[in-house]
């Protein structure tokens, strides 16, 4: 059985490697049912440290196709990526496409497939923003309605596809972030480089991403979103690694950050990992960070309105605050002065990647 994986942006490196070991424990002693794995990268992320050292930390096979595709609008980038792995699925002639996530290589992974009758697994089904402005809301929308298995990390993904009317081919599976969260987690701790290299002590700090076309597109939520973390930066250093688009807007808009923000590239995956358990509090906008925060036991605070992880607010770890500046400062002061409640496993026991494998096994 050959199954394509199409990946091209930070998280789904993550969520490949997962499967990929479960499809190499899945292959030993069964060399008749083996499963045979061509990963494609899109290119979609192109910075080095988003991409390349990736494969490097997370021990995923080389992709056998990289096609170096990155840039331009959202229809551009989506059109370049369906014409060229049209043509590696014809080169390749797999059995099923395996898409990750919400990306436009998610997008065009399932398009090209469901185009040339092509069964497409999609990882991470079922979530929902409710936020049809976001373009990966779209992207999540269509690649569930023309994917074959609907590969679910959370009851409540399941329930969503549900109320649109999508029952067959919906599995429960697990969260493969939690699969990574678990196998890399104490891999991270051994190495506390990246807290040496950036003069950070475990507890006293935040940790902020941004990265979201709806906060760097928008001067005005910037803007909050900056004036935010460097309040913050008053109480405790506050560690970016920041985004180039956010870097391009910060700088296009004038928008000044003060010392107290440690500014610094996009870190490797180990490094975040290590940057996530050792921080105090996380404000992001990252549906992953989310995650990785509730995962490693770190209260977060959502620079979004809405977010695809709803467990984990309901949980009371998560809070949204949107982009203004007085409710951001109002979330974090909220967990900082209060008492974090228990924490359910929410994302399944860690072996999300066995459950995805199994399913597509059965379809051979």
């Amino acid at each position: 059985m050959k199954i394509l994986t199409v990946v091209g942006a930070r998280p789904q490196f993550i969520k490949a490697a997962a499967v990929s070991r479960a499809i190499a424990h899945h292959n030993e002693g069964r060399p008749r049912r083996a499963i045979e794995e061509v990963i494609v990268h899109t290119g979609q992320h192109f910075d080095h440290n988003m991409s390349q050292t990736f494969f490097d930390e997370l021990s995923i096979p080389a992709p056998k196709h990289h096609l170096s595709i990155h840039g331009g609008g959202h229809g551009q980038m989506t059109g370049r990526m369906l014409e060229q792995l049209e043509a590696v699925l014809l080169e390749e002639q797999p059995e099923w496409v395996l898409v990750y996530g919400d990306t436009n290589s998610t997008l065009a992974g399932a398009l090209a497939a469901v185009k040339l009758h092509i069964p497409v697994a999609h990882v991470e089904a079922g979530l929902r923003s409710f936020n049809m402005r976001m373009p990966e809301e779209v992207n999540r929308i269509v690649a569930d309605r023309i994917s074959s298995l609907l590969l679910c990390p959370t009851a409540q993904a399941v329930a969503n596809l549900r109320r649109e009317g999508m029952a067959e081919g919906v599995f429960h599976v697990g969260d493969v972030m939690y699969d990574a969260a678990m196998f890399y987690g104490d891999r991270a701790a051994a190495d506390a480089a990246v807290l040496n290299r950036l003069q950070l002590k475990a507890g006293e700090y935040v940790l902020a991403t941004c990265h979201r076309a709806e906060n760097t597109d928008d001067p005005l939520r910037l803007c909050g979103i900056a004036d935010a973390l460097n309040e913050l930066s008053k109480l405790m250093p506050v560690v970016l690694p920041l985004h180039p688009r956010t870097r391009k807007t910060l700088q296009s808009q004038q928008i000044a950050l003060l010392p107290g923000v440690r500014v610094c590239d996009p870190v490797s995956f180990l490094e975040m990992v290590c940057l996530e358990r050792a921080a105090r509090l996380i404000v992001t906008d990252s549906g992953g960070v989310q995650k990785e925060a509730y995962f490693y036991g770190v209260p977060c605070v959502t620079m979004r309105d809405e977010t695809e992880w709803v467990e984990t607010v309901h949980a009371g770890w998560n809070r949204l605050a949107g982009a203004r500046c007085d409710a951001i400062l109002e979330a974090v002061t909220a967990f900082t002065n209060g008492v974090l409640p228990p924490r359910p496993p929410l994302y399944g026991d860690g072996n999300a990647g066995a459950s995805i494998v199994t399913r597509l096994a059965a379809q051979a």
